[in-house]
């Protein structure tokens, strides 16, 4: 299976590369082309075309995207290019050749005002240049590509490698005094390592079971306060470093969601049991974020 993944130098694609890279008792490793914006930039057809002729994938992962939230409410030409015409062109072109196509979206096409999951079926409603960007990538690729399209909706992502806010706690973790963290915000940290895996088993499943929309985050729900306490704990410095604020304290250019926790129900269609807890995610992913691999607390897990 050649899979063609697009955002190449992001921190989920380069997880992706080495989920694809896996073998398994009866799962050889897919063959990966990953290609940077560099190499593919998927708003320009001829490109695509060019990449698609060259490489003739039988799955396209779109890991591509115009992330900055709050740049996006005044550059949001640029956003909409990148997030819903980038897909789109993407999707028509995946038609054309008979090539599955799995985009990747967020939790921001919500709107984030209730405290009860968001499951994959409900109805969306983002309140963001970001959020409304990344809806109609979702919606090209679902309507361009209805047998053989599926869209995933990842959150609060930190990986091994890239800039994330697990990774700036752990810089901070170091240092003396204080560190303000918004309290009023929830979701789901979630580890880049398991949501390329969850990728990789949905590249594998048969079209007519893995197309629609899933959910990829780890599971249960913290606010950036909790999540910044427990990386703290596990860093071996001292969690009451860390204070509280409100989200109308550090006020931004795109509002923030106050509650996108996301449902799994859809994983059991396709056998594969819902994301694990975060805390056990993030545990496993702080060997690879320390230095030398080693957790400094042991206590309370």
């Amino acid at each position: 299976m050649r899979v063609l993944v697009t955002g190449g130098e992001g921190m989920l694609a380069r997880h992706l590369t080495a989920a694809l890279a896996e073998t398994g008792r009866s799962r050889p490793a897919a063959e990966a082309v990953v290609l940077g914006r560099r190499a593919l930039d998927i708003t320009d057809g001829r490109a695509v075309d060019a990449a698609f002729a060259a490489h003739r994938p039988r799955v396209v992962v779109n890991c591509a995207a115009f992330t900055d939230v709050d740049g996006a409410e005044s550059r949001w030409a640029e956003a909409m290019r990148v997030n819903g015409g980038g897909p789109r062109l993407l999707a028509r072109r995946c038609a054309r050749h008979g090539v599955r196509l799995i985009h990747v979206s967020t939790d921001y096409v919500f709107p984030g005002d209730t405290r009860s999951p968001y499951g994959e079926s409900d109805a969306p409603g983002p309140r963001t240049v970001y959020g409304r960007s990344k809806l109609a990538g979702e919606r090209a690729v679902l309507s361009l590509l209805p047998d053989t399209g599926t869209v995933v909706r990842t959150a609060w992502l930190y990986g091994g490698q890239g800039r994330s806010f697990v990774r700036t706690m752990l810089e901070r973790a170091p240092d003396d005094g204080h560190v303000d963290v918004v309290n009023d915000q929830w979701g789901q940290p979630t580890w880049a390592g398991d949501v390329a895996r969850l990728l990789v088993t949905l590249a594998r499943t048969p079209p007519d079971r893995a197309r629609g929309i899933f959910h990829a985050t780890n599971a249960g729900a913290a606010t950036w306060y909790e999540l910044a306490r427990e990386v703290f704990r596990l860093a071996g410095a001292d969690p009451e470093r860390v204070r509280p604020v409100a989200t109308a304290d550090r006020p931004g250019p795109a509002p923030r969601p106050a509650c996108t926790v996301l449902g799994h129900d859809r994983w059991r269609l396709v056998g594969v049991a819902p994301p694990r807890d975060w805390r056990a995610a993030l545990r496993e992913a702080m060997r690879q974020l320390l230095p030398g691999g080693r957790l400094r607390n042991l206590t309370g897990t």
